[in-house]
C-alpha cells in the first residue's frame, strides 16, 4: 500500500515542476519543447473553448492539467462562493470568478508553492479582485464550515491517498444545499495491480482513480445526496498507450486490460438542507 505522505510528495514535486515549466517556458514533461498538455493529450486537450479562455493569461491556460471543464457544467450563479480543490495555475478559479461576478467569490486551494505563485501572477494579470488563493491540502481545507456554495475540482481528488477525508471536508465547508461539481478520472471495473503500484501514475491522474461504485459510496458516506456520475471521455487502448509511455509500464501487456475502463467524468452531489 502506498504511503500517503510519499504520494503527497510525488504529486507536489510533479506539479511543482509543471508550474515552473510553464512559468519559465523551459522544457516540459515530455523532454522537449511542448506544453504539458502535449504529454497527456488524451486527457487534458480541448477542454476549454476559445471563448472561455480568450481573456485569460496564457500561462493559466498552459498550466491546465485537468481532465474536464467543471466551470462549464457547474451552473454557477452570480453572488455564489466557489472553492476549487487543487486549483493549480488558476484557470478554473478565474473562469468561476467571472461567472459569480463581483458579488461572488472564487477560492483556489493548492499545496504546491510553485502553482500558487503561478496562480497569483495569473490573477494579477487577469485583474481578478474576487479571487483568493489559499495554501493547504484538500484533506484539510483551511476554511470554516458552511461557507461555500459550490465546490469544483479538476482531476485532483483522484490524486489524494485519503479520498474519504477529502469528501468529508468538502461536505463540512459547504453550506446546507451546497453542491459538488467536479471533473475527475473514474474507473469502471478492475485495474491491474501494476498500475496501482506505480507511484508516478498517482501524479498522472490514473493510478489513484476510484472505481465508479466506490466513488458513489464514498460520497454517500460523507453525507452527500443526489449523486450522479456522467462520463465525459472514455479512454481507449491508444489513449492509455500514449499516457503510460515512459512510465516504466509494459504498455503492450496492460493496454488490453485497461481499454475503455478509464474515463473522465463529471460528478455531481449536494449537501442536504436549504441554501440560505
Amino acid at each position: 500500500m502506498n504511503n500517503s505522505d510519499d504520494i503527497r510528495e510525488v504529486v507536489k514535486e510533479k506539479y511543482g515542476q509543471a508550474a515552473l515549466a510553464v512559468s519559465t517556458g523551459k522544457t516540459s514533461c515530455c523532454g522537449k519543447k511542448s506544453t504539458w498538455q502535449d504529454c497527456c493529450d488524451s486527457i487534458t486537450s480541448n477542454l476549454y473553448d476559445a471563448g472561455q479562455t480568450r481573456e485569460l493569461p496564457e500561462e493559466a491556460v498552459l498550466a491546465s492539467l485537468g481532465c474536464g471543464n467543471p466551470t462549464a457544467l457547474a451552473e454557477l450563479h452570480p453572488g455564489e462562493t466557489v472553492l476549487d480543490l487543487g486549483s493549480g495555475g488558476g484557470i478554473d478559479v478565474l473562469l468561476s470568478a467571472k461567472r459569480v461576478g463581483p458579488a461572488g467569490k472564487a477560492y483556489g486551494l493548492d499545496m504546491t508553492d510553485e502553482m500558487l505563485a503561478l496562480a497569483r501572477e495569473n490573477q494579477r494579470k487577469a485583474g481578478a479582485e474576487n479571487v483568493e488563493f489559499l495554501k493547504g491540502e484538500i484533506e484539510n481545507i483551511p476554511l470554516p464550515g458552511n461557507t461555500i456554495d459550490v465546490i469544483i475540482s479538476n482531476c485532483v481528488i483522484n490524486l489524494s491517498a485519503d479520498k474519504g477525508r477529502v469528501l468529508a471536508e468538502a461536505f463540512r465547508v459547504l453550506k446546507p444545499g451546497g453542491r459538488v461539481a467536479v471533473s475527475d478520472v473514474v474507473v469502471r471495473g478492475e485495474i491491474p495491480a501494476e498500475i496501482r503500484r506505480n507511484m508516478e501514475l498517482w501524479a498522472g491522474c490514473v493510478a489513484g482513480a476510484l472505481e465508479e461504485s466506490e466513488y458513489r459510496a464514498k460520497l454517500a458516506a460523507a453525507g452527500f445526496r443526489g449523486i450522479s456520475i456522467e462520463p465525459t471521455r472514455i479512454y481507449q487502448i491508444e489513449d492509455i498507450r500514449q499516457f503510460l509511455a515512459g512510465q516504466g509500464v509494459d504498455v503492450d501487456a496492460i493496454a488490453p486490460l485497461v481499454d475503455g475502463k478509464f474515463m473522465s467524468a463529471f460528478i455531481r452531489a449536494s449537501k442536504p438542507g436549504s441554501a440560505e
